[in-house]
């Protein structure tokens, strides 16, 4: 049984990944916090129980080693003034990431609104790095006609995201 458990711990760690990053909100974090969890978990894979539901199980460990991670840094805070200026710069980093969403959210929808031709092409180019050359023979399209509609579909985007963007945004002026 507890080989089996073990590839079942292995076949979660996607699932348990997504869940540490939505609870910490970064990739190195969550990628800390389900490493402990895997050895909390095989650690302590006597108190499993068989016949209920690892995945939960699992999920409670990731939660609770979160939790303790959280408490600790708060310690730590009290202790060191050298881990608050750490921390405040974490949340600087943090604001960062969050605009930067904010930012990759409006440059999608806009993407997401342009022409059919238009959006197929900029995704070739810009997003695969495709040379316009193969991005004609793989539409089977001139090279001209690939590079108007890319010409067209950036143009387009940059109007759009400019005015998602715009610090007036949601003022009188717009």
């Amino acid at each position: 049984m507890p080989q089996d458990v073990r590839e079942e711990i292995v076949a979660l760690l996607p699932r348990l990944l997504r869940f540490a990053y939505a609870l910490t909100g970064a990739k190195e974090e969550a990628e800390d916090v389900v490493q402990s969890a895997c050895e909390r978990a095989l650690a302590r894979l006597d108190q499993f129980a068989p016949g209920t539901r690892l995945d939960s199980w699992m999920f409670k460990i990731v939660h609770s080693v979160t939790i303790d991670r959280v408490r600790r840094r708060r310690r730590l805070t009290y202790m060191d003034p050298a881990m608050l200026t750490e921390m405040i710069a974490d949340d600087a980093r943090i604001l960062e990431r969050t605009a930067a969403r904010e930012e990759l959210a409006v440059v999608h929808v806009a993407m997401a609104a342009l022409p059919d031709e238009q959006r197929i092409v900029l995704a070739m180019v810009a997003l695969e790095g495709l040379p316009y050359q193969d991005v004609a023979e793989a539409l089977g399209i001139p090279i001209g006609t690939v590079m108007s509609r890319l010409s067209r579909a950036r143009r387009k985007l940059a109007e759009a995201t400019a005015r998602s963007l715009s610090p007036t945004k949601g003022s009188a002026a717009s």
